[in-house]
C-alpha cells in the first residue's frame, strides 16, 4: 500500500526515516505517518501529500475540460501546499507546529516533510467523540487510536477532552495566535479543528498555514503574498474540500466585507469554541462552501450566532465563556472583538489547574526560589488533574526539570506521586522515567570521592520509591537501570543513603534472579558491611544477610528459628522468592563474615542473631556443629548482653543442639539397620556347631517334642547332641525368666540357667533314645510349664542292645529298674557342669565327659558312672550337658508319686557328683 508508494518518491526523508507502514490519521490533505530517524531514533510524524488526490472526482469535469486549466489549478494548489511548510520551517514557537524536515518534492509529484510527533488533529478527535456518542458512549470518553510500536505491533493510543484540556488546549492556541499577529505580522486565515495538531505530549500547536497572509493594515514589508479573497473564497469543486478554505469557520469579514484583519482569526476561534461543546461537534455556520448561503446566514440574527439563541449550540455552554468570552469572539463588527492577549486573561482561564500549566510553560525562565515552591505546592493539587493532563503535560514539564540539580528531589517527588496515580503507570515509567534517571544518576560519573548533595537527595528519593519502581518495570530493567543507582547508594560516603540503599534488598531480591543478586548484589553488601565503622550500618548490614538468606527484613516481628517443628502463620509478602543465596555462599561467606565481627554490642549481637537463625535452616548439621554453635557460645557469652538476651542465644543453642543430636541419631539408625542383617547371620553361622560338625542342626518341632515326652515314635539315631547344644538361643523374654518353675526337690535358683543346648537326648520308657530341643520363649507353651520329673520302672534291657554313634557316644540303655536315690541337684549346676566331671575339672571341653577317677567303665567316655553301690544304669549313659531339669517332662503315673521319686534319683545323681 504505502510501501509501493513509497517506492516512488525519493526523498533525503525515506532514506534517513523509517517510516510505518499505515497512517495513523488523516488531516485534511495530508497522511500522517509515524516515523523514526534511523540515525538518532528520535520520533517524528512524516506529512505525505500524493498527487493523485488531486485528480478530477466523477462528475466535477465536464468532457472537454482543458487540461491547461487544470494544470494551472493544480500548480496554485502545490504552490499552497508548499507555502505551509515553509512558514512551518520559519516559524518556530510552542505552539506553533515543530518542523523537523523540510518539504520534498518526488519524482511522483508527491510532497513529504517530517515534524513533530503528532497523534491526531483536533478534527479526528471531534469525529472520533462524534462516532462514540452515537454508538451511545459518554461525552469525554477516551478515544483510541490504533497505531504501530517499534515491534511492529499494534497498540491502543489514548485520547481525551475534557474540561482542563480544552482550556488548556484554547490557551495554547491563543498563544500561538499572538506569536502570528503580533510578532509575525501574519494572519492566519483558515484556523479550523483540521489546522490544530495534538502532539504527543498533548499540546494543541497551529499549522494549516496555506491560507496565511499579512493583514490589509500592515506596512512592513514582506515576503508572502497577501491573502487574495476572490480567489481563496471560490470553491472549486473539482478540488478536495481539505485543499480549499473552510467557509463554515471564516470570518464575515473575509466574506461581506472582503477585509483581512487579525479579528478575524478571532472569530474563527470562536466558531472553533463552538464546535467542541457542540453536537456534533460541528461548527453551527452550515454554508455547503456558498457565499450566498453565507451571507443570508448573516443577514437574519436568529440564523447568526448570538448570545440569544446560545450560539446556535445544542449543549449548554460553560458559564465563563457564555458571559464574558463568547459575545467578544463572536460579534460582527470587528472592533469590538478581543485579541488573542486578552482572550488569555479572561475569566475562562482563571483557575489553578491552568494557572498552574500556563507557570509549567514558562518554567525554564522562573528563578530557582519561584521553582522550588511551585514544586512544593504542586503535590497538594496533582489530583485534580485529569489523567491524561497528567501523562502528556504535567510529567513531561517535571522531568525537564531534572537538569536543575537544586530542585531534583523535588521533582523526583512529583514524579512518583504522577507515575503512582496513573493507570499505565508502568507504561509511562519505562518509557518516560527510567531514561531521565538513566540520564541523570548514572549516564555522567564523576570521582567516586566527590561528594554531590542535591544528587544524593534524589538518590534517596528513588530508594524510599524502589518497592514502586520494582512494580513498574521488569527484571531487565531492574537489572540494567535501576541496580547501577542502587550501586550508587550503597558506595556512599553518607551513612543515610546507604542505610536507604540496604533497605532496599526486599524488593531487590523479589525483582532479580539468583544469579545477579549472588555476583551483583551480595558482594557490595558484604564488602560495606565488613568496611563501615558505624554501628547503624553494621546492624542494617545484618539485616540485610537475613533477608538474603531468605528471612524478612521486619525486624519488629519476632523471627523464629524453625527448628522446634511448630508451624508459625506468616505474612506474604511481595519478597518472598527462591532467589535467596546458596548453602556454599552462606557456609563460606557469610559466617566468616560473622566471626571476623569484633564489635559486641548488644544491638549488633542480637542482629547477628537473627542472622544465625536463618543459618540454621540452611547449613548442614556437621557445619553447624563445628563451625556456628562455637560462634554462638562465643557471642552468648558477651559482657555486654543482659539475662532476656543471654536466654535468646541459649534458645538458639539449644534449638541447634537438637537438630544437631536428632540428625546423628537417625543416621546411626540408618547405618546399623543397613548393616545388622548380614552381620547377625554372619555370627550365628560362625557360632553354630552345625556349621562346625556339618549338620543340620533344625530346632525339634512341637510334633517331635510330644513324641519325645509322651513315648510315641522312635528317636532319630542321626542327630548330634553335642552338636545342637551349642546353637546359640535367643534369649528369654523378662517374663519368662521370672516364671522360672521351682519343683518341690529342687534347691531354689538365683539366677535363670542359659540354654546354650538345642537339643538333648534321653531315655523313653520304652527304651528309645531321643533328641529334645528346646523351643523358643514364643514358639509354644514354656517348658516351665512341664510338671516335675519322675521315673518309672521300665522294662530291662541287655547291655547289648545298646550302640554307639559316629563320635562315640553311646545310645542310651534302659535299666531294669529305677531306684530312688538322694541325688540333688539345680538347674544351674545341670547346664554348667558335665555329668561325669568332678567338680575341681571343670575346665575340660564340653565336648568329653570323662569317667570318675579310679573307675573303669565299660562305656565311652560319654557314658556316665553309676552311683556307688549301684549297678549304673543304661538310661544314665547319655545325659547331655544342655539337658536341664526344668525343661524335659517324662511320661509317668500321677504327678505326686512322680514328684517323690525323681526327688530320690536327683538326691542319689548329687551324692554321685
Amino acid at each position: 500500500m504505502f510501501s509501493s508508494a513509497l517506492k516512488s518518491f525519493s526523498s533525503n526523508i525515506s532514506a534517513n526515516y523509517t517510516i510505518s507502514s499505515t497512517p495513523t490519521s488523516i488531516c485534511g490533505a495530508w497522511k500522517v505517518y509515524d516515523g523514526k530517524k534511523k540515525s538518532t531514533g528520535r520520533a517524528v510524524s512524516i506529512f505525505v501529500f500524493e498527487r493523485k488526490s488531486l485528480d478530477p472526482q466523477a462528475g466535477g469535469f465536464g468532457p472537454r475540460s482543458s487540461s491547461s486549466s487544470m494544470k494551472k489549478i493544480h500548480e496554485e494548489v502545490i504552490a499552497r501546499v508548499k507555502k505551509e511548510s515553509n512558514l512551518l520551517a520559519r516559524l518556530r514557537h510552542p505552539s506553533i507546529l515543530e518542523l523537523a524536515e523540510p518539504i520534498e518534492d518526488t519524482r511522483s509529484g508527491g510532497l513529504m516533510f517530517a515534524a513533530e510527533p503528532v497523534t491526531a488533529s483536533l478534527a479526528g478527535l471531534l469525529q472520533e467523540k462524534d462516532d462514540q456518542e452515537k454508538a451511545g458512549g459518554v461525552a469525554g470518553r477516551p478515544s483510541r487510536f490504533v497505531v504501530e510500536d517499534d515491534n511492529g505491533q499494534l497498540k491502543r493510543r489514548e485520547l481525551e477532552i475534557d474540561e482542563l484540556e480544552i482550556q488548556k488546549g484554547l490557551l495554547q492556541v491563543a498563544q500561538g495566535l499572538e506569536f502570528l499577529h503580533e510578532s509575525a505580522g501574519l494572519v492566519h486565515g483558515n484556523l479550523t479543528p483540521d489546522s490544530i495538531y495534538i502532539n504527543a505530549k498533548s499540546d494543541w500547536k497551529i499549522a494549516g498555514l496555506a491560507f496565511a497572509g499579512p493583514p490589509d493594515t500592515s506596512d512592513s514589508p514582506s515576503n508572502i503574498p497577501p491573502i487574495s479573497l476572490s480567489e481563496v473564497l471560490y470553491h472549486d469543486p473539482r478540488l478536495p474540500r481539505s485543499l480549499q478554505l473552510n467557509m463554515d469557520y471564516t470570518s464575515p469579514d473575509f466574506v461581506v466585507d472582503s477585509n483581512v484583519s487579525s479579528a478575524a482569526d478571532m472569530f474563527s476561534l470562536g466558531l472553533v469554541i463552538l464546535a467542541l461543546y457542540n453536537s456534533p461537534h460541528t461548527s453551527p455556520l452550515k454554508t455547503n462552501a456558498n457565499i450566498s448561503t453565507y451571507k443570508k446566514l448573516f443577514s437574519s440574527s436568529s440564523s447568526a450566532p448570538s448570545p440569544a439563541n446560545n450560539f446556535l449550540s445544542s449543549r449548554p455552554l460553560p458559564k465563563d465563556l457564555l458571559n464574558s468570552v463568547l459575545p467578544r469572539l463572536i460579534t460582527r463588527r470587528p472592533g469590538q472583538r478581543m485579541n488573542a492577549r486578552d482572550f488569555q486573561q479572561s475569566q475562562f482561564f482563571d483557575n489553578i489547574l491552568v494557572s498552574s500549566i500556563r507557570f509549567m510553560d514558562s518554567l525554564p525562565a522562573k528563578t530557582p526560589n519561584e521553582k522550588s515552591q511551585f514544586m512544593r505546592g504542586l503535590p497538594k493539587i496533582l489530583n485534580q488533574f485529569p489523567r491524561a493532563v497528567l501523562e502528556k503535560k504535567v510529567l513531561p514539564a517535571l522531568l525537564e526539570e531534572t537538569k536543575d540539580r537544586e530542585i531534583l528531589f523535588l521533582v523526583l517527588q512529583n514524579v512518583f506521586r504522577i507515575v503512582k496515580s496513573l493507570p499505565s503507570g508502568r507504561r509511562v515509567f519505562t518509557e518516560k522515567v527510567i531514561p531521565k534517571l538513566r540520564e541523570t544518576f548514572t549516564a555522567s560519573k564523576g570521582p567516586s570521592n566527590e561528594r554531590d548533595a542535591a544528587k544524593e537527595a534524589g538518590l534517596v528519593v528513588i530508594l524510599d520509591n524502589i518497592e514502586l519502581i520494582g512494580e513498574s518495570c521488569s527484571g531487565r530493567e531492574f537489572k540494567e537501570d535501576i541496580l547501577p543507582i542502587v550501586h550508587l547508594g550503597l558506595e556512599s560516603h553518607t551513612h543515610s543513603v546507604v542505610d536507604k540503599s540496604l533497605g532496599c534488598l526486599p524488593t531487590i531480591m523479589a525483582t532479580l534472579d539468583f544469579s545477579t543478586i549472588k555476583n551483583e548484589v551480595f558482594p557490595i553488601v558484604s564488602a560495606v558491611f565488613s568496611k563501615t565503622s558505624s554501628l547503624g550500618i553494621k546492624i542494617r548490614g545484618l539485616q540485610a544477610f537475613v533477608v538474603l538468606c531468605g528471612g524478612s527484613s521486619n525486624t519488629s516481628e519476632e523471627l523464629s528459628d524453625g527448628l522446634d517443628g511448630a508451624v508459625q502463620p506468616t505474612k506474604s509478602a511481595k519478597t518472598s522468592n527462591n532467589a535467596v543465596l546458596d548453602k556454599y555462599t552462606v557456609q563460606e561467606k557469610i559466617v566468616p563474615l560473622l566471626k571476623a565481627m569484633k564489635t559486641k554490642e548488644p544491638a549488633v549481637m542480637m542482629a547477628a542473631l537473627a542472622v544465625f537463625k536463618q543459618i540454621g535452616r540452611i547449613a548442614d548439621t556437621d557445619f553447624l556443629a563445628t563451625e556456628c554453635l562455637p560462634i554462638l557460645w562465643g557471642f552468648s557469652l558477651g559482657p555486654l548482653l543482659n539475662l532476656h538476651q543471654f536466654q535468646e542465644y541459649m534458645a538458639l543453642i539449644k534449638s541447634l543442639s537438637t537438630k544437631i543430636e536428632n540428625e546423628q541419631i537417625r543416621k546411626l539408625r540408618e547405618l546399623s539397620a543397613s548393616s545388622k542383617g548380614a552381620s547377625s547371620n554372619d555370627l550365628m553361622n560362625m557360632g553354630s556347631t552345625d556349621a562346625f560338625f556339618g549338620t543340620n542342626g533344625g530346632d525339634v518341632g512341637e510334633n517331635d517334642f510330644e513324641r519325645l515326652v509322651l513315648g510315641r515314635g522312635a528317636i532319630n539315631n542321626n542327630s548330634d547332641m553335642l552338636g545342637d547344644s551349642l546353637r546359640p538361643q535367643p534369649q528369654r523374654s523378662q517374663s519368662s525368666r521370672a516364671a522360672t518353675p521351682v519343683f518341690s526337690w529342687s534347691t531354689p535358683s538365683t539366677a535363670l540357667a542359659q540354654n546354650n543346648a538345642n537339643g538333648t537326648s534321653t531315655v523313653n520308657s520304652f527304651g528309645q533314645s531321643q533328641d529334645l530341643k528346646t523351643q523358643p520363649a514364643n514358639s509354644g507353651p514354656s517348658l516351665s510349664s512341664f510338671a516335675a520329673l519322675k521315673p518309672t520302672a521300665p522294662p530291662t534291657a541287655s547291655l547289648g542292645n545298646a550302640t554307639t554313634n559316629g563320635f562315640g557316644a553311646m545310645n542310651a540303655i534302659q535299666p531294669s529298674k529305677i531306684q530312688s536315690s538322694p541325688w540333688s541337684m539345680n538347674t544351674n549346676t545341670l547346664q554348667t557342669q558335665s555329668f561325669n566331671t568332678p567338680l575341681s575339672a571343670q575346665t575340660q571341653s564340653s565336648f568329653s565327659i570323662p569317667a570318675p577317677p579310679s573307675s573303669t567303665s565299660p562305656f565311652s567316655q560319654f557314658s556316665i558312672a553309676p552311683p556307688p553301690g549301684q549297678t549304673q544304669s543304661p538310661m544314665q549313659s547319655q545325659y547331655g550337658r544342655g539337658m536341664g531339669a526344668s525343661n524335659v517332662q517324662m511320661n509317668g503315673s500321677s504327678n505326686s508319686t512322680q514328684s517323690v521319686q525323681q526327688k530320690k534319683g536327683l538326691d542319689a545323681y548329687e551324692s554321685l557328683l
